[in-house]
């Protein structure tokens, strides 16, 4: 089910965003907008598909199944060059990917935490 997107609020778009790029999970979202945790899921993917990320994000994503993390250094139009992170991500892609690659906004699967926390 599908959130009409009249139906979400700056307020909560801002907070679901704020809240994606730190890392944080669905369920500490659903607590932070006051909402039961399936109806949060449904907003939380409505935002997400038209979230755009910004210059030094962390993001996760997969390359041809395999788990990858990166920082984001460049924005395009739909999508973002890359740094990878290959403490955090597959050795396996090592050969195949050069260190920085090209990203779609819609294969972003999540943002790490980038708050440094002490």
């Amino acid at each position: 089910m599908k959130v009409a997107k009249e139906e979400i609020t700056a307020e909560v778009q801002q907070l679901v965003e704020t809240e994606l790029r730190k890392g944080a999970s669905n369920s500490r979202i659903a607590n932070l907008l006051d909402l039961p945790y399936k109806e949060a899921v449904d907003i939380i993917e409505t935002i997400k598909e038209d979230l755009r990320p910004d210059v030094g994000d962390e993001i996760i994503f997969s390359f041809r199944d395999e788990p990858m993390e990166g920082v984001i250094e460049k924005l395009l139009t739909n999508s973002a060059i890359v740094r990878i992170n290959w403490n955090h991500s597959s050795e396996r892609m090592h050969d195949l990917v050069e260190e920085k690659t090209v990203v779609n906004f819609k294969d972003i699967e999540g943002f790490k935490n980038q708050v440094d926390e002490e």
